[in-house]
């Protein structure tokens, strides 16, 4: 029987907000192992004084398999 565990992400990026995700589970999969999925929870966008969106950022749930 597996157990599996979800922990909370927060990740931005400039580009995109695939780029976010991108950049969010990279990042986590330098500590944690056996990542089995992704879920993209919230998507928010940062904007300046004339409209443009500046950066993305998404709130990720990510799930790992527990050893």
């Amino acid at each position: 029987m597996a157990v599996a565990k979800v922990i909370e992400v927060n990740a931005s990026s400039e580009k995109s907000v695939e780029d976010a995700v991108r950049h969010g589970l990279k990042k986590t999969s330098e500590t944690v192992k056996g990542i089995k999925g992704v879920w993209v929870n919230e998507i928010k966008a940062v904007t300046n004084d004339t409209g443009d969106i500046t950066e993305w950022r998404v709130n990720l749930r990510i799930t790992f398999v527990v050893s």
